[in-house]
This record gives C-alpha cells, sequence and structure tokens, in this order.
C-alpha cells in the first residue's frame, strides 16, 4: 500500500521548507532528514518566497506564533499555492488563545492547504471556531476512542470537504481523511507524550511524504502517520531493553525513523480503511 510512497522519498529526496516553532525545530529538521528529505528552516519575510521556489513541499506550524511570522507564513504559502506544492499546517495549541485561534483562521483564509494535521482539540478548534485546547495538548474529553469512533470519521471526512484538505487527526487512535475515505491507524506509544514535539516531527515528516508525493496526499500523509506511530513502538521497545528514559526515547525515535522501510513498516502497521 505504501511502498511506492517510501520509494518516491527515497528515490527523489523532498526538499521541506519549515516555518516552525523555536521549541522543537532542531527535532523537526533531525526529523525530515531522518524520514529521507532534506530541511530547510525559513521564516524571514524577505527570502521565503524565495526558498519555497526551490523547495518540495512548505510546513507551516503555529507553535510559538509573532506578529513577523506570521507575515511570513501568509506570504510563503500563497506562493507555494501559485507554484503548486503542498502546503501543510500544524495549529500547534489553536483554541488555547485568542492569538492562535484568530491566526489559524487567518491561514485558513489566506492559504490553500493541502493537509491539516493536529490533536483532536485542535482540529475542533478549526471546525468550531472555538476549542478546549489544553495548553498544546487536547482536552483528554475529546479524544477519539472506540465509542466515538465513527463519529469523529465522518467528522474528519466533513471538515476535509468543507476546507479541501486532508485532515489529520492524531492520538491514541489516529484519523486520516478526505471528503470521501479514512484511514485509521493505531500504532505508537503513550510516551510520545512525554518528550516535547512529537506532533511537530510528524507533521514536517508529512510534508517530506507529500512532497515527494504531490499526488498521492492521502496515502502519503497515512504513510508518514503510520511511520511516526511505529518508531513510537519501535523507541519504547529500545528504552525497556536498555533501561533509559525520555532523552534516549527522544533520540531512538528520530532513529528508528532513519531505518524505517517497507519491510518494515508492513510489519508493523496496524490500518483499515474506513
Amino acid at each position: 500500500m505504501f511502498k511506492k510512497i517510501l520509494e518516491n522519498v527515497s528515490n527523489c529526496p523532498p526538499l521541506v521548507h519549515c516555518i516552525t516553532n523555536y521549541v522543537t525545530v532542531n527535532d523537526c529538521a533531525n526529523s525530515v532528514l531522518a524520514c529521507g528529505g532534506a530541511p530547510i528552516m525559513a521564516d524571514d519575510i524577505n527570502e521565503v518566497e524565495e526558498i519555497i521556489s526551490i523547495c518540495n513541499a512548505l510546513v507551516i506550524n503555529i507553535g510559538t506564533l509573532n506578529e513577523r511570522t506570521v507575515a511570513a507564513m501568509i506570504m510563503a504559502g500563497k506562493k507555494a499555492n501559485r507554484l503548486g506544492r503542498p502546503v501543510i499546517l500544524d495549529p500547534v495549541g489553536a483554541g488555547a488563545s485568542s492569538l492562535r485561534t484568530n491566526t489559524v483562521f487567518k491561514l485558513l483564509n489566506e492559504v490553500q492547504f493541502s493537509v491539516i494535521r493536529g490533536n483532536v482539540s485542535e482540529i475542533k478548534t478549526i471546525d468550531q471556531g472555538s476549542g478546549t485546547t489544553k495548553g498544546v495538548d487536547a482536552d483528554i474529553s475529546d479524544a477519539v476512542n472506540k465509542d466515538n469512533l465513527d463519529q469523529m470519521i465522518a467528522f474528519a471526512k466533513a471538515l476535509s470537504e468543507k476546507t479541501g484538505a486532508i485532515i489529520a487527526i492524531t492520538g491514541a487512535i489516529d484519523i486520516v481523511a478526505d471528503h470521501q475515505k479514512a484511514l485509521v491507524i493505531r500504532n505508537g506509544h503513550p510516551m510520545m507524550s512525554r518528550i516535547t514535539g512529537t506532533g511537530c516531527m510528524l507533521t514536517t515528516v508529512i510534508g517530506s511524504y507529500c512532497g515527494a508525493n504531490p499526488e498521492q496526499l492521502l496515502l502519503a500523509t497515512s504513510a508518514a502517520v503510520s511511520c511516526m506511530g511505529l518508531c513510537g513502538e519501535l523507541a519504547f521497545e529500545k528504552v525497556q531493553s536498555q533501561e533509559a528514559g525520555t532523552a534516549s526515547f527522544r533520540a531512538f525515535l528520530i532513529d528508528a525513523m532513519s531505518l524505517m522501510n517497507i519491510e518494515t513498516l508492513k510489519g508493523g502497521m496496524k490500518l483499515e480503511t474506513r
């Protein structure tokens, strides 16, 4: 299912323009490298149009907002749209403050996004205009579970139709959907929530996979989500075997991404189509 997606990343390594946050910027860059792409981290308004012109995809992450970078995000996003490059949005903390929420809607009004990836509270904020995000984490009451899974799949499909973007809701159960089809992914490990930036890292991997597969955005996004979740499982196995902790888990997570291949993915992914 994902063989060609991974082959395209390997055979034509995508250059990914990341306008991301300063908390996780290094891990995001390393995640792009680990999955087979090449990152460029550029957020000055005087160069973003030039940078996206040589790149295969653009990732916009609102984790540490300021007025200067918002203007650069919009300029880069519009240029990427004109060039036909995939644009991926990570609405970190949307719903936690009026600045974050208003910025998300300004971006949605100005830029056509190819993929929107966030936790369930962030994605609900995009749909409803407000939310109950707990800082940059999802509200536990919003969590996707077996009881509300069908409802959340329908929600993701409807939001995809509304925004024109692939919707990726990530958490204990992941949903990746366009307006017609959804993939449910059950990979991952709770320890992923104990280090900063696994969501940000995933978004840049999505940018890499979509940059190499611009005609297969649903599959590319699903492959990235599956790979990251499986990497979390493999990293936890290493932590257990070495009696290590969260800092080691972070390194093992990036290690696992750098070693990921289609055989490992096929052997470990837990995915269903709905």
